[in-house]
């Protein structure tokens, strides 16, 4: 699914428009019916109340035809606000007129300056103040407003996009903005909504189809997408009914050291239930009782020191080879990683101490082979770059990373990042807070390296480990709780992972 700017979007409509053809007001009662249906899906108490917000355009339009639908169901629990902000958009002004000739409903006008109107203590917000196409920060009395409204503490539901939020980037964005419990984005996610310093105005958000012209957003250029499950579906190989253990590959994964072997123990489980014919884990020494007992199905190659890794295994019989998870960060561990990269020709997977590590010695990205995936937190990026302050600003950098040395850079979080040398992003749509747990990001170096040994694309092998180690995660918060929820888990769900991806592709 396309992440599109607000141009792009009035574009998608006006091709939409012009090219079905629709009417204007006719694809602003489409949105309209989406969002409805959303609010008494959710809100389906006889009781419920509604406060809406509705501005001059034709966000403000949007709201004006909600309220007049909610209306006519809810009757007298529906307060209608509407702000004299500038003059009305067309569409905004013939719904204004509709909702005046509803019987049962009064509107309100507000003009600056004026006293703040009453929110009833239970009442649900609709915003619909600002759309997707603000370009400046609120500020003055529209700003005072919003900050009202925020501290009430309703539950506050936002049309397409929280007022005042920019659409693209907030770096400069120093006014008020509405902080929603849920945003109901029209069509398509907008791109602020998968940075962590939105979430207090975003909340939960979900996508609305109204019916905006695919062959208009396929035309649209832009290098964000957001994968989702049946993308994923799309890119697992089938399985050929002679294949064999060497068809999947053997991969080789360097993990753990003293105290951190359970590092090696879940990538390398990881690594064996995503399907890779052969593992092979380097160990240290005092980690080869616990491995042999752990995980009894991996070869094990043991490194000459007893506490950590110093060097690496002949390199030539390994279709992918993955480093990180629990190295430590030892001179010994500096020098056997930089052996590897120098001598490793197989694709290749790089997280936490081996991040550490290139972190600290910078002159490692020139070793470097093309499409090396590295699957660093914000910690790990930050370190690896230049301490950033928003998602955005973090996001333009990995993407010149990715571009600067040909490597593909997983950036994991709640909508983890993809980024590939062409400049692309795809971010992931599975995954759940309770994911944030020790030992995960272990897990998803594994998945990744057995896709990688299997002869996926490293693009690919990225964006469907993260997503398969997501839905796994998914899997298991739904059966006990994300509280529950441990990196074990996580490997424990991967085949009901494939197993549902399956079921989607074959739908």
């Amino acid at each position: 699914m396309k992440i599109l700017d607000a141009a792009q979007i009035r574009a998608c409509d006006r091709f939409t428009i012009e090219n079905e053809p629709v009417a204007s007001i006719d694809l602003m009662e489409r949105a309209a019916d989406a969002i409805t249906d959303w609010l008494t899906g959710n809100y389906f108490y006889c009781d419920t109340q509604f406060t809406i917000f509705a501005g001059s355009g034709n966000n403000g339009g949007d709201a004006l035809a909600v309220a007049r639908k909610l209306a006519k169901m809810f009757g007298g629990g529906v307060t209608v606000y509407k702000l004299n902000i500038g003059n009305n958009s067309p569409d905004c002004q013939q719904n204004l007129e509709r909702l005046q000739n509803t019987e049962g409903v009064s509107v309100t006008f507000i003009n600056k300056g004026d006293a703040l109107p009453e929110i009833k203590p239970h009442s649900v917000v609709v915003d619909g103040i600002f759309g997707s196409g603000l370009n400046r920060p609120v500020e003055g009395y529209w700003a005072e407003l919003i900050e009202y409204i925020n501290s009430t503490g309703n539950e506050t539901i936002a049309i397409d996009i929280p007022s005042g939020l920019f659409c693209t980037d907030n770096r400069a964005n120093t006014g008020a903005i509405i902080k929603a419990n849920n945003t109901l984005s029209l069509q398509l996610p907008k791109l602020p909504f998968f940075f962590a310093e939105n979430e207090q105005f975003v909340g939960h958000f979900d996508i609305l189809p109204i019916g905006i012209s695919q062959q208009a957003i396929d035309s649209a250029e832009t290098p964000f997408s957001l994968t989702e499950k049946r993308d994923l579906a799309r890119l697992i190989k089938p399985r050929q009914r002679f294949a064999h253990k060497g068809t999947f590959g053997h991969a080789l994964l360097t993990a753990g050291s003293y105290q951190m072997s359970g590092a090696a123990v879940l990538a390398s489980r990881a690594c064996l239930h995503t399907g890779c014919g052969l593992l092979t884990a380097h160990v240290p020494q005092s980690a080869y009782q616990i491995m042999q007992t752990a995980v009894p199905e991996a070869i094990l190659n043991i490194d000459d020191s007893q506490m950590e890794y110093s060097a690496a295994d002949r390199l030539q019989r390994f279709s992918a080879i993955g480093i990180g998870p629990g190295i430590g960060q030892s001179d010994a561990a500096r020098n056997g990683l930089a052996q590897l990269l120098q001598n490793c020709t197989a694709p290749m997977v790089i997280d936490a101490d081996a991040l550490n590590i290139i972190a600290a010695n910078q002159e490692m990205f020139k070793l470097l082979k093309p499409n090396t995936i590295l699957t660093p937190h914000p910690g790990e990026f930050d370190r690896l770059t230049h301490r950033h302050t928003t998602g955005y600003e973090r996001l333009q950098t990995q993407i010149d990373l990715a571009r600067q040395h040909n490597i593909i850079i997983v950036l994991k979080g709640a909508f983890t990042s993809v980024a590939t040398p062409d400049g692309t992003v795809r971010f992931n749509s599975t995954g759940n807070a309770g994911m944030a747990t020790a030992g995960s990001g272990d897990v998803l170096t594994g998945i990744i390296l057995s896709l990688l040994a299997q002869n996926y694309s490293p693009a690919d092998a990225a964006v469907l480990g993260v997503g398969l180690h997501g839905m796994a995660g998914d899997i298991a918060a739904r059966a006990d709780g994300m509280e529950f929820v441990t990196a074990s888990n996580i490997i424990d769900n991967l085949g009901k992972a494939f197993l549902k991806l399956k079921d989607i592709d074959n739908e």
